[in-house]
């Protein structure tokens, strides 16, 4: 076909209007343009007396299979999971929601990298002011490259300074196309297997895909027993060393004298004790998450069992407080975001400190303030405590 045209703006017309089948053409008109696309896996034709280049989609199609989530647990649900390519990341979003006024618009973000960064919402249903803040908010991102989802939330979050989390991360489909529903604006990057879900308010972490498959008596109970979880992971093991330092006259006159007997042989005091076994339980965990998944395993359980029972035995802690922060651990493991978990073991240092200078006084005045800056913080202009504090349905869904 191409034999009989002589003129080459001809030529060039029928390349791109599919007399080549490609699966992606562009034709660029400077050169950084075309190195752009020629370091992401193009290959450029170039025309002599033609001010352009035409660049063709040759990059190789090897990529990870879609697998099972391996960070957050299935029990009724889609058992899939993003990976790193970008395009099947979209198509796993497009196969759950099938509506025409699904939106996704597509930045590059990072000077060196030049990563793709989609931005998911439904047109006309999502508020606009969110939208337009995550929009305004990505395209001010200068950033040498986009490697981890913390080269996002970093500079898009309300608060960056602040230990909660404020936006929601998942690297479930079914869990980040439900909040897309809801009316949240999703972001997902290529070569990242997660996805980003703005706002994120506290509620929204204490929540999991599978709730609705239960019936709603069994999620309202596992929902307060989620949020009793939390109480005793943050209050409990600062409440403990606060009554047995300062309020010994709250403690039951039996178990009183079980404390005492068992501390009489600890040469610490309860302070060091709660604080050398939350260090240690810390020192298990860090060790269990970054040893291969076998060696972690066993030496989360091998190593607590050992560390506990010998610190007992060679009377260096007393087993109360074992008992004690080990039902801290328990209760924080309950947590559905690690993100959220994590911020909640930095209180729960800071928390065991106040009460150590003060007592009751200093856990109660330090419960205060962390209470006062979570209902003070905000994402994106919906109050971080919604429904708690400042609850408005409008902020979230038109």
């Amino acid at each position: 076909r191409f034999e009989r045209v002589d003129d080459i703006r001809e030529f060039v017309r029928m390349i791109t209007g599919g007399v080549v089948y490609n699966h992606t053409v562009r034709m660029r008109m400077n050169a950084d343009e075309a190195i752009d696309d020629l370091l992401s896996g193009f290959c450029g034709v170039i025309f002599d007396q033609y001010p352009a280049i035409l660049t063709f989609e040759t990059r190789s199609a090897d990529k990870r299979g879609i697998d099972q989530p391996k960070e957050e647990k299935v029990e009724k649900g889609a058992k899939d999971t993003f990976i790193e390519i970008l395009k099947t990341n979209t198509m796993l979003i497009r196969r759950r929601i099938k509506d025409k006024n699904l939106k996704i618009e597509q930045v590059v973000l990072g000077e060196k990298t030049n990563t793709a960064v989609a931005m998911v919402y439904i047109d006309g249903y999502t508020n606009p002011e969110i939208v337009s803040k995550v929009r305004e908010r990505l395209g001010n991102i200068k950033s040498e490259g986009i490697l981890s989802t913390s080269d996002i939330e970093e500079n898009i979050a309300d608060a960056p300074k602040s230990v909660f989390p404020q936006l929601l991360t998942t690297e479930r489909p079914d869990k980040f196309c439900l909040n897309i529903i809801e009316g949240r604006v999703g972001i997902i990057a290529d070569g990242l297997p997660v996805g980003i879900l703005a706002p994120g308010t506290f509620s929204q972490f204490f929540k999991v895909p599978e709730d609705k498959a239960h019936h709603y008596v069994i999620v309202t109970l596992l929902t307060m027993l989620r949020y009793a979880a939390l109480l005793m992971s943050l209050l409990l093991p600062a409440f403990y060393v606060a009554i047995a330092m300062y309020h010994q006259e709250m403690i039951p006159t039996k178990l009183l004298q079980s404390i005492i007997d068992s501390k009489q042989s600890v040469p610490f005091p309860t302070a060091i004790e709660v604080i050398l076994m939350l260090l240690s339980f810390e020192l298990l965990q860090e060790a269990g998450l970054r040893l291969p998944n076998p060696v972690g395993e066993t030496v989360s359980i091998i190593g607590a069992l050992i560390v506990g029972q010998s610190a007992v035995e060679a009377q260096i802690v007393s087993p109360v407080v074992i008992i004690v922060v080990a039902f801290a651990g328990i209760a924080g493991y309950t947590m559905p975001n690690q993100d959220m978990s994590a911020a909640l073991r930095i209180c729960r240092f800071i928390l065991v400190i106040a009460a150590i200078l003060a007592g009751m006084f200093g856990l109660a005045i330090v419960s205060c303030l962390i209470i006062y800056h979570l209902c003070t913080l905000s994402t994106f202009g919906v109050p971080y405590m919604d429904p708690f504090a400042g609850s408005d349905a409008r902020n979230i869904i038109k």
